[in-house]
């Protein structure tokens, strides 16, 4: 199962220490991670096995929305900073669209995410 992970800015220590706490799940053979630019590197640091994209304002989030709706990507967590303002606001509106779209599980804060990993540790 593919796994995308990608936060804005003021999330990415939270998505970092989410990840972290669900490392046995996220390390499992049959996982595989894909993450935007800075947010793949920073869990690459962490050990972190990750193919990362570009970063999202450079079209990292229409990658990923490109791998969701080619049935690659199976679940999208995307920490959203709803407080704050994105200049490439489309193209995350767009992955979000077409996880809808695909049916593709999403998450876009930690409750949620957990949730979904729960589903799958089984």
């Amino acid at each position: 199962m593919e796994i995308a992970i990608v936060a804005h800015d003021a999330k990415k220590k939270q998505l970092l220490d989410f990840i972290k706490k669900n490392r046995d799940i996220l390390s499992r053979e049959d996982i595989t991670l894909i993450a935007t630019g800075t947010t793949g590197s920073m869990a690459q640091d962490e050990g972190f096995e990750v193919k990362r994209m570009l970063s999202g304002p450079l079209g990292g989030d229409a990658q990923i929305a490109a791998r969701v709706a080619e049935g690659k990507t199976e679940m999208v967590l995307f920490f959203k900073d709803p407080l704050g303002k994105h200049p490439h606001e489309p193209d995350i509106n767009m992955l979000l669209r077409v996880c809808d779209v695909h049916n593709v599980p999403l998450a876009t804060n930690e409750a949620s995410a957990q949730l979904l990993l729960n589903a799958i540790a089984k």
